[in-house]
């Protein structure tokens, strides 16, 4: 099944948190955390880790996040983690990575398994889907 959904982002907090060893690269690597809130097949709120190496500048670089979402897909309550990531040279999206955690699941979405996507539109809404299938 699809569940697909727009998102907006609550609340995005850079944290402390650097690699260690340190360790210089040409592009700076942080960790932050964000609030989601989902509207729509999917809907509910999700708390992020967010790691990136990127340059705010010139919008080079490359994710990689572990969502924790809690809410209901279809009107199926539960909470599931999932894990995506992309790298844009500035203007796109690309080498993109979208998987539900397995075993994750819980309530009426226990075994959930798939995979998903992100988009951002022109106008800045914020897309996301869910293929998933439940065990």
């Amino acid at each position: 099944m699809r569940a697909a959904a727009t998102f907006t982002v609550k609340a995005f907090v850079p944290t402390e948190l650097k690699p260690e060893p340190a360790v210089s690269t040409g592009l700076p690597v942080g960790v932050a955390t964000i609030e989601k809130h989902f509207e729509g097949e999917a809907a509910g709120r999700s708390a992020t880790l967010f790691t990136a190496a990127f340059d705010q500048t010139t919008g080079v670089g490359t994710y990689v996040a572990m969502e924790s979402f809690e809410g209901s897909l279809h009107g199926r309550e539960g909470a599931f983690n999932f894990v995506h990531s992309a790298t844009t040279s500035g203007s796109d999206r690309t080498a993109e990575f979208f998987t539900i955690v397995p075993s994750s699941g819980t309530g009426e979405l226990a075994g959930i398994t798939g995979a998903g996507g992100l988009a951002v539109d022109a106008d800045g809404t914020h897309r996301i889907w869910f293929d998933y299938d439940l065990g």
